[in-house]
């Protein structure tokens, strides 16, 4: 049996996927690259800052062992934030939203 064969087909086979999704990355505009981002978060629980900015006004809120949900279709980000001492439900626009994990 020719190991040597197998060995140097896997070497070339194995870097195939990772060479077509950074492709695929590549050709995607910067919008469609921060909607695949937001996908990420999507359903992590943790500590996160989640801020609306929309020219001069922002607004930022804490998200403390929770979640950040979403729904791409409606255009809304979901989330339970700590807001003066209560959980307040909220929900923000994905467009103008930006979210950042706190220790």
């Amino acid at each position: 049996m020719n190991t040597g064969f197998y060995r140097n087909r896997l070497r070339t086979v194995l870097p195939l996927p990772l060479i077509a999704l950074t492709a695929l990355l590549s050709g995607c505009s910067e919008e469609q690259q921060n909607r695949l981002s937001r996908m990420g978060v999507t359903w992590l629980e943790g500590n996160y800052k989640v801020t609306y900015a929309d020219g001069s006004h922002a607004k930022s809120w804490r998200v403390i062992d929770g979640k950040v949900t979403s729904e791409p279709q409606k255009g809304y980000y979901f989330f339970w934030a700590e807001a003066e001492g209560a959980k307040i439900y909220v929900q923000t626009p994905i467009a103008r939203t930006y979210i950042e994990e706190i220790p």
